[in-house]
C-alpha cells in the first residue's frame, strides 16, 4: 500500500476528487480550501443553528482504524454540520477483527451507497488503495495513514497560521519534537513550503530527525534557543510514550529539559508569534502548562477551525463528484 500517486486525488479538471495528501496540491488549491473554511467559520462559531444544507442527503462513513477522539469527533461534527449523515464504523468490532480484508469491509460498506470515506489507518498508503478501488461517485479523504501523511491536519494549521498572521510572506515557522516519526510534520512542511514562508525550520535531537531532513526543506537545528530564534509559529508536536521506552530518548524529563517549550524559551522567538500543537499535548513534556495556557497559545482555536477546513474539503470532493456526473 505504499505506492503514492499525487495526482490521483485531483479529477480531469483540476478539482478535488480525494483528499489524500498536500503532496501534489499548488498553493492555488491550499489557498482554495481556506478559502472556503473561511465561509464556514462563521457556521462553526457564531450561527445559532450551525448547519447548512450543502451535503444533505450524502452518507459519510468513518472508518478509524486507529483511536482518535479529536480527528474522528471534528470529522463528524464537521459532516453533521454539512447536513449529511454520518456512519461510526467500530474496528474494533467490525468483521476486519475477525478476518476480513480491508478491500472487502469497504466494498461492503460502499454496497449500502455511501458517498465518502474518512480513513485513518496505522499502514502509510491504506487511503490511496482505498481510492482506487472506490466507485467514481465515492470521495476518500486521508484522516492520517502510517507515518505518510495527515493532510487535514495540516491544512487546519495553515489555516490557523492565516488567521493569526493574514499571510505567509516572510513567516518563520519552527517545528519541534519528532519529525521522524510524525505524519502531522510531514504534511505542515509540504503546506508550508507550497504556501511561501521565508523558512520552516526543525528542532529536535538527533534521534527523532530524519537522516536527511534538508531535503524536506527545511533548517535543522538541535537547540532550542537557536531554532526559536526570531520565528512568528512555534508548533510543537506530541510526544509518542513509546519513543520514551525505546533507546531514542533517556526520559521525559531530559526531553522536556532540552526541547519542551517554556516561557523563558518563548521569549527567543518574536513578541507576536503564535504557539501551535496538534493534539492531545502531553503537559510537562513537550509544553509547559504556562505557554499552553497563555496569551501566545492558539491550541484549542485549531481545535474549532479544524470542523471548518474539514467542511470545506468534504463540500469541494463531493462538488467535484456532482461536477463529473454532470458532464
Amino acid at each position: 500500500m505504499n505506492e503514492y500517486n499525487p495526482n490521483f486525488q485531483l479529477d480531469a479538471n483540476g478539482q478535488l476528487r480525494h483528499f489524500l495528501s498536500i503532496e501534489g496540491l499548488d498553493r492555488e488549491m491550499l489557498t482554495r480550501i481556506m478559502d472556503t473554511a473561511e465561509s464556514f467559520a462563521g457556521v462553526v462559531a457564531d450561527q445559532p443553528v450551525k448547519k447548512v444544507p450543502l451535503l444533505r442527503g450524502k452518507t459519510i462513513v468513518n472508518l478509524f482504524f486507529e483511536n482518535s477522539t479529536r480527528t474522528r469527533t471534528t470529522f463528524e461534527l464537521a459532516a453533521k454540520r454539512l447536513s449529511a449523515d454520518v456512519l461510526n464504523i467500530n474496528i474494533e468490532t467490525s468483521a476486519t477483527a475477525k478476518g476480513e480484508s480491508l478491500l472487502d469491509t469497504v466494498r461492503n460498506i460502499q454496497a449500502m451507497h455511501v458517498d465518502m470515506f474518512v480513513i485513518r489507518h496505522g499502514e502509510s498508503g491504506a487511503p490511496y488503495f482505498i481510492a482506487r478501488h472506490v466507485e467514481p461517485h465515492v470521495s476518500v479523504i486521508n484522516a492520517g495513514d502510517g507515518r505518510h501523511s495527515h493532510p487535514t491536519q495540516a491544512m487546519l494549521d495553515m489555516f490557523t497560521i492565516r488567521r493569526y498572521k493574514r499571510t505567509f510572506e516572510g513567516l518563520r515557522v519552527a517545528i519541534v519534537g519528532d519529525i521522524l516519526h510524525s505524519r502531522v510534520a510531514r504534511s505542515q512542511i509540504l503546506a508550508l513550503n507550497t504556501l511561501g514562508v521565508a523558512q520552516v525550520r526543525v528542532i529536535g535531537p538527533r534521534t527523532l530527525l530524519p537522516v536527511d531532513a534538508e531535503s524536506l526543506g527545511v533548517r535543522v537545528f538541535h537547540k532550542m534557543d537557536e531554532g526559536l530564534q526570531d520565528v512568528d509559529v512555534v508548533i510543537m508536536l506530541r510526544l509518542q510514550k513509546e519513543r520514551m521506552r525505546g533507546a531514542m530518548l533517556p526520559s521525559e524529563h531530559e526531553y522536556f529539559s532540552c526541547f519542551g517549550l517554556t516561557r523563558e524559551r518563548l521569549r527567543f522567538a518574536r513578541p507576536d508569534a503564535i504557539v501551535m500543537h496538534p493534539g492531545p499535548i502531553n503537559r510537562g513534556v513537550e509544553i509547559e502548562s504556562r505557554v499552553a495556557d497563555g496569551d501566545s497559545s492558539v491550541i484549542l482555536q485549531q481545535v474549532g477551525y479544524g470542523i471548518a477546513i474539514r467542511m470545506a474539503i468534504m463540500t469541494m470532493a463531493m462538488h467535484s463528484k456532482a461536477r463529473s456526473k454532470a458532464s
